[in-house]
């Protein structure tokens, strides 16, 4: 059910979880571990689900926060639980409160865990292929610095995502980026399909991490497309399904 980060679970103080869809009670495409709180899935099991993944992480359901994603780079710094009618629209969250499971929810995604065992402070950012071009990652660690961490001194977990092998894109996705940084073609290489590319975004992630100042960089290097462990929009359109799975990704300090 749980995956995790070698350089994250040598952190003292601190639980961490990249989830797959195995050990939840939801049934058919969402079986079994659905966190996704915007599928169409049965609330009561998604409930369920969630309650199973906070206590993994040693926390009560009411305190595992996930925010309403818009593939933004806009981050919320939280310091008590919210409902989850109330939860914000970002696609980063960061804290410094004990005993609060922050997370971000993906089904190709890439899930970034942050944190900083000095100053005791933590984040989770949502790196979708927008939110990664537009900041969430320099957005998340400027929160993290507010709170009093470090840059050098951060542990960044990158989790299970869409990898190149499995991420064709077209002629425009191409340009969008070209036109930001035309450096970013060394993200990109041909595919079998005249037009179109294979994008790298674990290694784009990993660019504006270092770039960023990151100290430390961790990637558990999985692929969401090929691997039935995980929920996989892309796989979930090219079936012709009729929604897909979504999973939590989390991390809390504890005492």
């Amino acid at each position: 059910m749980i995956l995790t980060s070698p350089r994250l679970a040598e952190l003292p103080g601190l639980r961490h979880a990249f989830f797959t869809r195995a050990g939840g009670v939801s049934t058919g495409i969402y079986d079994s571990l659905n966190g996704g709180i915007g599928s169409k899935d049965d609330p009561a099991c998604v409930e369920e689900n969630r309650r199973r993944m906070a206590s993994a992480l040693g926390v009560p359901a009411s305190h595992l926060l996930t925010a309403y994603q818009v593939h933004s780079p806009d981050v919320a710094i939280v310091d008590e639980p919210w409902e989850i009618a109330a939860r914000p629209q970002v696609d980063a969250i960061v804290t410094r409160t004990e005993g609060l499971a922050i997370g971000i929810t993906t089904a190709d995604c890439g899930p970034v865990l942050f944190a900083d065992p000095a100053a005791r402070v933590i984040g989770a950012a949502h790196a979708g292929w927008k939110g990664a071009l537009t900041g969430v990652l320099e957005t998340t660690l400027a929160a993290m610095e507010q709170l009093g961490a470090s840059r050098a001194g951060i542990v960044a977990a990158i989790g299970p995502l869409i990898r190149q092998p499995s991420y064709e894109v077209g002629a425009e996705f191409v340009q969008r980026f070209l036109a930001d940084d035309p450096a970013y073609a060394a993200f990109f290489i041909p595919s079998s399909r005249e037009g179109h590319s294979l994008f790298d975004l674990a290694g784009f992630i990993r660019q504006r991490l270092e770039n960023a100042g990151v100290g430390t960089i961790d990637d558990i290097g999985l692929d969401t497309y090929p691997d039935p462990r995980f929920f996989s929009y892309r796989r979930t359109v090219h079936r012709q399904e009729p929604d897909y799975g979504r999973h939590v990704h989390a991390l809390a300090l504890i005492p």
